[in-house]
């Protein structure tokens, strides 16, 4: 089994006295493993960083086996957020979430779009935050669990919609949702149009929203809790005042 492909380091973990097993999520073949020699080198392990952007030539005997993988490092990666600690964290934790969330070697292309576009948002201090929760939402539609933002769940109305119901993953309405509000999950408004702005308290309001669904229908299945690096994001943000 042979390939080339575009890929984002997920995570690296040492294996043997220098070398390294490195997640990888690439462009065509999904998240794969791979062993990469010399990937403990002080050499190599800057761009082995959670978020670095890689060009991978991977080589396994048997389709089922671990193979290895060449890594070429494709500009500047974590690197160029070394001035920016928040930044670093929400690369980390996107990270975080792309591999615990993505089966391994199962194609998902728009993943790795959205992590792409997320990484190259994060030089944006003052959006990237909600581009964040734009990517947990892509990643739900990538695994079949989408949002539907599109119409009232109860009325079909298209305006004014303000809550999620926490079950079903349905835009609801003001009007018909005021009744159970304490019961819906509030919906801020850049989820609905690029062009909404944020409001105080709106990027707290997605994350919860994207959490809870992560939580319901991909990690929960697993027996898994959402990873760590997303739960001290969130900690970071909020001590930033940026939630």
């Amino acid at each position: 089994m042979e390939w080339e492909d575009d890929a984002f380091v997920l995570s690296a973990r040492a294996h043997g006295e220098t070398g390294a097993i490195v997640d990888l999520l690439t462009e065509r073949h999904g998240r794969f493993a791979a062993h990469v020699a010399g990937g403990a080198s002080r050499r190599m392990k800057p761009f082995l960083q959670a978020g670095a952007r890689v060009r991978a030539d991977y080589r396994a005997r048997v389709e089922a086996q671990l193979g290895a993988a060449l890594l070429e490092p494709v500009g500047e990666g974590p690197s160029a957020l070394f001035d920016d600690p928040l930044a670093l964290s929400g690369l980390a934790a996107a990270a975080a979430v792309a591999a615990g969330a993505l089966p391994e070697r199962e194609p998902h292309p728009g993943a790795f779009l959205a992590f792409e576009a997320l990484s190259n948002a994060f030089a944006l201090t003052d959006i990237w935050p909600a581009v964040f929760v734009r990517f947990e939402a892509g990643l739900l539609e990538e695994l079949g669990f989408g949002l539907d933002l599109t119409k009232c769940a109860s009325t079909g109305a298209v305006d004014d919609l303000v809550w999620v119901s926490p079950r079903t993953g349905r835009a609801v309405s003001r009007a018909a949702g005021e009744p159970y509000a304490d019961r819906l999950l509030p919906l801020p408004g850049f989820l609905l149009s690029s062009q909404g702005g944020l409001r105080d308290g709106d990027i707290r309001a997605g994350f919860d929203l994207t959490g809870h669904f992560l939580e319901q229908f991909v990690f929960g299945p697993l027996n898994r809790p959402l990873p760590p690096a997303r739960v001290w994001l969130l900690d970071k943000l909020a001590d930033a005042g940026r939630l």
